[in-house]
């Protein structure tokens, strides 16, 4: 699959889902002092950012000392991705999430709310594949936590205006794509297997 700035940027919105992320910070978030909570959301979101701008430095790395292959990361991204998806439509009951009753650092905010195992697979995918695209994988993951910043820093007012029926149902259309998109990433990664196969190759 070859990526575009643009795709790759919404691609990793849709992964990240800061609209799905509202009632996670806000749960999280309960227990701080309101003067704090924006501070406490942009330092989680740097943590986050830091930590996924770091495995596209370290991916390919990675990736040869597990001795893992691009079309595995390929197929099995896509199976994160639509566990994911499953989760953004079929959300699991409201409180089953376990409440932090202190402030927040690094988890359960920046890991794995943002940067969790399918952005982290995501940005290893995009780096792999076109690792000429550096530059504007980086561009677009920027881009990525800019909208995460804003929409998060916002949530109380978001959820205000817009209410939490159209929260979830804005979450679970991106879930939609989402699902679309990991199926497409499964395809094509089982595709070119197959293709391999029938020329003697493996992985």
């Amino acid at each position: 699959m070859n990526y575009t700035f643009a795709s790759a940027t919404i691609l990793l919105v849709l992964i990240t889902d800061p609209i799905g992320n509202i009632p996670i910070f806000a749960a999280a978030l309960k227990h701080v002092a309101p003067e704090r909570r924006s501070r406490v959301i942009l330092r989680e979101i740097l943590i986050a950012f830091a930590l996924l701008l770091s495995f596209m430095f370290v991916g390919q790395r990675f990736l040869e000392v597990m001795n893992l292959s691009e079309l595995s990361l390929q197929i099995g991204g896509g199976v994160i991705l639509f566990l994911i998806a499953l989760r953004m439509v079929f959300p699991p009951p409201h409180g089953s999430e376990p409440e932090v009753l202190t402030e927040p650092l690094i988890v359960p905010l920046a890991v794995p709310a943002v940067a969790g195992p399918s952005a982290l697979a995501t940005v290893l995918l995009l780096v792999s594949q076109q690792p000429e695209k550096r530059m504007e994988w980086i561009a677009a993951l920027c881009v990525t936590m800019l909208i995460s910043a804003v929409v998060l820093v916002s949530a109380e007012r978001i959820q205000r205006v817009i209410g939490d029926r159209l929260v979830t149902a804005v979450e679970r259309l991106m879930g939609l794509v989402l699902v679309s998109v990991s199926i497409e990433m499964m395809l094509s990664g089982a595709k070119v297997f197959i293709l391999r196969l029938m020329n003697g190759q493996g992985l």
